[in-house]
Formats: C-alpha cells, sequence, structure tokens
C-alpha cells in the first residue's frame, strides 16, 4: 500500500527547535520568574492570568504570529473556538475531499455550516486554479495530517495556491499530530491560523492553543471573557514547561517507526504481510496481518503489555508502546481494513519491546486455537 506520511524532524533538528524554544521562553520571562508555578484570575492589566498572557506571548513569538491564544477544550475546543467567533451560521467553508474529523464534523453541524470539498491532492489542477470552486469561503479548513490512507499533497503548495485563488478567506490549519514533529505548522506556512492540542504535546489536558493573525484571534477572545473560560496561569506554564521536552522525545519516536517497520518487512514476525509507515492522525506503523485477526489480536495485546487504547494520543500519560484499531477516518474509507490491520504507536519504547509485544500477542493466539 503506497502511503505518503508526513517528514519528520531529524534528532539534529528536534534539538534546535527544542533550544529556539527555550530561547523565545528566556526572552519573555525574567529568570526567577521561570521558578514560578503562575498566577490566578483575571489580572486587571492583561483580562487573564498574568502568566497566561506571557506564556502565549512565547507563543506567538516562537510561530512567528501576531498573536496566540490559549483555550480550553484541547485542539477541538481550539478549532470550535475559531469558528464560533468568526462564522456565522449556515456559512460556507471548503475543505479537504475526505471523511471530517469527528469531532470537528460536531463543529460543522452545530453552525449548519455548509462545507465543499475538493481533493487537495490534485495540486497540478489546483495551481491552475480552474478547477478550483469559483465561490466565496467563509472559511478555509486544511488538515496537516492525513486523513485518507493515500493522500499525498503537500501541506504548503496547498496553502499557497489556495492563499493565490482565495486571498481574502481566511485558512485555518489543524496541526495536531504535526506540531513540534515537523519543520513548520501551518501559519508558517501562510495560513492565517493555526490550531492544535498542547495536551498532544504532554501538557495538561484539555488545553489548546491558537496561534496566527490578531484579528481573528481578538473576536476568540472577546467570547471567552470570563474568568471560569480562561487558562489559569500554572496551567499555561505546565503546558509551556512541558511543551520543551516534545520535539526531542516524538524525533526519537519517530526513528523508533522507522525501525520498526523496517525490521517487520523484513520478515521478523511470520504473521506479518505487510508493514508500513502512515500519518494515521499520528504517524504510526500499520502492519497488515496474513490473515483476518486484527481484531482477535487487539483484544489480546493487553495480556502481553501492549497498550490497547489511547488518552489523548501521545499525552504524558503514554509511554507505553499502543496498539490500537486504524483511525475512523480510515475506516470510513474502507470498513474491511478493520479485520487485517493494526496501528502501532511506539510512544516511548523502543523497537525490541514493540516486536516482542507483537511475537507473544500472536503467540498467545495461536495457544488459544
Amino acid at each position: 500500500m503506497q502511503t505518503y506520511p508526513l517528514k519528520s524532524l531529524s534528532l539534529e533538528q528536534a534539538i534546535k527547535l527544542q533550544q529556539k524554544l527555550v530561547d523565545a521562553i528566556q526572552r519573555q520571562f525574567k529568570g526567577a520568574e521561570l521558578l514560578q508555578a503562575g498566577d490566578y484570575g483575571l489580572d486587571p492589566e492583561f483580562k487573564k492570568p498574568r502568566y497566561t498572557a506571557r506564556v502565549e506571548k512565547v507563543l506567538a513569538d516562537f510561530f512567528g504570529a501576531e498573536k496566540a491564544l490559549l483555550v480550553r477544550g484541547a485542539g477541538t475546543g481550539a478549532i470550535r473556538a475559531f469558528f464560533n467567533a468568526n462564522l456565522e451560521v449556515g456559512s460556507k467553508v471548503l475543505i479537504h475531499e475526505a471523511a471530517v474529523y469527528p469531532t470537528t464534523e460536531v463543529t460543522f453541524k452545530s453552525m449548519d455550516l455548509e462545507t465543499k470539498k475538493f481533493d487537495f491532492n490534485r495540486l497540478k489542477e489546483m495551481e491552475a486554479q480552474k478547477l478550483l470552486p469559483a465561490e466565496d469561503f467563509a472559511a478555509i479548513l486544511v488538515q496537516h495530517s492525513r486523513q485518507k490512507i493515500d493522500d499525498s499533497y503537500d501541506f504548503g503548495r496547498v496553502i499557497k495556491i489556495l492563499k493565490a485563488k482565495y486571498p481574502e478567506t481566511p485558512i485555518i490549519t489543524d496541526d495536531n499530530y504535526a506540531a513540534m514533529k515537523v519543520e513548520q505548522i501551518g501559519v508558517e506556512r501562510g495560513a492565517d491560523l493555526s490550531t492544535f492540542s498542547l495536551f498532544k504535546l504532554q501538557g495538561p489536558p484539555g488545553i489548546g492553543l491558537l496561534v496566527g493573525k490578531k484579528k481573528y484571534l481578538d473576536k476568540v477572545e472577546a467570547i471567552n471573557y470570563s474568568g471560569g473560560s480562561q487558562v489559569q496561569g500554572p496551567e499555561a506554564m505546565d503546558a509551556l514547561r512541558s511543551m520543551v521536552n516534545t520535539p526531542v522525545s516524538l524525533a526519537i519516536q519517530a526513528q523508533t517507526v522507522e525501525e520498526v517497520n523496517q525490521r517487520l518487512n523484513q520478515g521478523e514476525v511470520e504473521a506479518v504481510k505487510n508493514s508500513f509507515i502512515a500519518n494515521a492522525q499520528s504517524k504510526v506503523v500499520i502492519i497488515e496481518f496474513e490473515q483476518a485477526i486484527a481484531r482477535d489480536f487487539l483484544a489480546a495485546v493487553n495480556e502481553q503489555g501492549g497498550v490497547p487504547y489511547p488518552v489523548g494520543s501521545e499525552s504524558r500519560y503514554e509511554i507505553g508502546a499502543m496498539f490500537y484499531r486504524i483511525s475512523g477516518t480510515f475506516r470510513q474509507e474502507n470498513p474491511e481494513a478493520e479485520k487485517y490491520l493494526v496501528r502501532i504507536n511506539p510512544m516511548r519504547a523502543g523497537a525490541d519491546t514493540v516486536i516482542r509485544i507483537i511475537k507473544e500477542t500472536i503467540s498467545a493466539l495461536k495457544g488459544q486455537g
């Protein structure tokens, strides 16, 4: 099966990205302030916790954007906040021709948004601009990670082409599963706004980030003015400190993905017919079994130490190698694949651990037979 995973940062690139973030932090905070937990409540100057405002400034500078905003509801909340604040009910949105991520679809339905789909993989046709819809859109949503298993579009080129065709339309990117793993997120590639979950970057549960054009984020901030809507200072500082560690750990994880895939394709596990790397949300190894044992395998892997389901997908709570079914959007494209395919994210585990768990689980299934 041909797949087109996103290009991960090398370990050297990840180290530089980590150091870039720390530099941005130390430009904004005094030394002793970095040893503080953070404050609570609506500071009279910022109308939010002072430390939250400082963290937002760090992240805006880090991503080279006009403004950053921390919100509740993780990545889903960040996307929802943009649409709620900037679009009218019933507005028209251009999206990729693929199954919509389930939580994003809830936002679309709740606002009765009309979606127009276009296959972003058709880059040559897009560049000609003739086949792109000749319509006015209130917003364009581009997902950074793959939505279909055979998606191949160049994220940066798609943004550039869409911005040339629709210069007045805000382009918002869903950078979940890509932020801190790749060289640049959407706002760094010319999009108006990037959104993603800091929970997926080892931060505290429920914290999301919007970063980009001030005129859109001011509207989001305006509808989140109450004390209960604020991300408190200790949460913001916790998220920032956790984010520092992610580029290097995620680059090591990407290296492990490559090693596991290579060893499986060299025949190290007899029952595995094929293995490939895909951005099935996160960058993972997807194994294809010779027989339709995927569901039985997933039911048994827990006993061998395999983590059977995600928490927040690469959250701080997930350290062991995870074995779970292929993503919902991929299942919609090919329901039969669920019988043969299993998704593996090594998390902090090594390739030896991943392959040992696969072998032991298959052996246990044979023993049951």
